[in-house]
């Protein structure tokens, strides 16, 4: 049986992040595991909601749409099945990235967390942290972070 039975990868639905769930995937389908895809987001404030209902009218409130988090999972989800996972459950949860995958992690009994690495290695990334970074002093579990970003990005 493998150590890894539940594998935790963070999507925004970025090429970037794709990268992970397709590694993640890999990684899920050789070892047996669960395959758990995540996306975290911020509400649409109630202002812009309320003036996106005014110009729709009534049609803001009879038809659902997706969510660009709902839409992210979606492709996840295709990704990590042409990668050959089999047991996947998904979750869009409000929040701070490492904030949701670290909750996430610790609420799931999840045994390994998988990132890319974009934001490590821009200025903005050193000096007000990046998902990775953080996410590896914070995770109660094993983090694979990925090279998901082209040379010197």
């Amino acid at each position: 049986m493998s150590a890894y039975r539940t594998v935790l990868v963070g999507t925004d639905g970025s090429d970037s992040s794709f990268r992970a769930v397709d590694r993640a995937a890999q990684l899920a389908a050789a070892t047996g595991a669960t395959l758990l895809l995540a996306t975290a987001y911020s509400p649409m404030p109630e202002r812009e909601r309320l003036s996106a209902a005014d110009r729709l009218g009534d049609l803001a409130y009879k038809v659902q749409g997706s969510t660009p988090a709902e839409d992210a999972l979606r492709a996840a989800r295709e990704r990590a099945v042409a990668a050959g996972a089999r047991d996947i459950d998904q979750v869009a949860v409000e929040g701070e990235a490492v904030d949701v995958l670290v909750r996430l992690a610790k609420e799931r009994r999840v045994d390994l967390v998988v990132v890319g690495n974009r934001g490590l290695n821009s200025l903005a990334g050193r000096i007000l942290g990046s998902v990775p970074a953080s996410l590896s002093h914070r995770s109660p579990c094993d983090v694979l972070i990925v090279h998901t970003t082209e040379k010197g990005k």
